[in-house]
């Protein structure tokens, strides 16, 4: 540090996963600072690896949503491969879930319906994101979330192969994919749902000893609904939040617009509790 890749000088990393490093960094030509997405060069040799991180520039970059990552390029540079995009580095939701246990139940809903509205917009243009959970929601300094990580996106009107490999974070995948039945935008809205309510809890939906069972609890285990978990949680949004992670998809909300209109019914009920207490 710092290095340069064309007009980007990297100044220091903001984030690792496994897929690359992403650094804050300057873009010298308009003098702005972005985020740099380095794919590790490991990942190289890996098709599978290259093909995700392609995937996740092109999705993301067909989209124009204020809670989706903006993405300004995507290139390589002396056999590094990299993805710029907007600067969001006031932490995940998954690092507010670390810090504060249970994140307030209006921030919540706010992260919600920003949310549930960008997963919409992607629908729209014919993108699943696949992989909803805390840790793909960042914030940026003003506090907007952001949707980031579209490696597993795919057309929503894509046959799926439901005898391959499952993807997702399995404290969070809905209940059809671990059948290797359809997935459709409900199981986005499941995942979602899910990522509220460890937010609201401060537990994920369902805890278990090892990964197998917390996977077969998606399937078999009924859901405690938020409010029994932690009394405080108004009845508007641990309805909601229940209604969105039913195990059958046909009987959740059938649409985004109808998940938001019940997250935003939620927002004003606490409101005017907020008021009256």
């Amino acid at each position: 540090m710092p290095m340069m890749l064309r007009q980007f000088k990297l100044l220091r990393p903001i984030a690792s996963g496994g897929m690359g490093t992403v650094y804050r960094a300057l873009d010298t030509s308009l003098n702005r600072e972005v985020a740099v997405k380095l794919m590790k060069d490991e990942m190289l040799e890996d098709a599978e690896a290259v093909e995700a991180f392609d995937v996740e520039a092109k999705a993301c970059a067909s989209l124009n949503h204020t809670n989706i990552i903006h993405i300004y390029t995507f290139d390589e540079h002396q056999g590094k491969r990299y993805l710029v995009m907007e600067v969001a580095d006031n932490g995940s939701l998954d690092t507010r879930i670390e810090n504060e246990s249970m994140v307030p139940e209006l921030d919540i809903l706010d992260v919600g319906t920003k949310v549930a509205s960008a997963l919409n917009s992607a629908l729209q243009k014919g993108l699943l994101h696949r992989d909803i959970k805390p840790g793909n929601i960042l914030f940026n300094q003003e506090g907007e979330p952001k949707v980031i990580d579209f490696g597993l996106a795919t057309n929503s009107t894509k046959d799926t192969n439901y005898h391959g490999t499952i993807w997702g974070t399995p404290y969070y995948i809905a209940p059809e994919k671990v059948n290797r039945e359809a997935e459709t935008f409900l199981s986005d809205m499941y995942s979602l749902a899910g990522t509220l309510y460890h937010g609201l809890t401060g537990h994920v939906p369902f805890e278990a000893p090892t990964i197998e069972e917390v996977v077969s609890a998606q399937i078999h285990t009924p859901l405690t609904p938020p409010n029994h978990v932690v009394q405080t949680i108004t009845q508007g949004t641990s309805d909601a939040i229940y209604h969105a992670m039913a195990k059958d998809p046909a009987h959740r909300y059938q649409s985004y617009a109808d998940f938001i209109m019940a997250l935003e019914s939620a927002r004003s009920q606490l409101l005017v509790s907020m008021y009256n207490a």
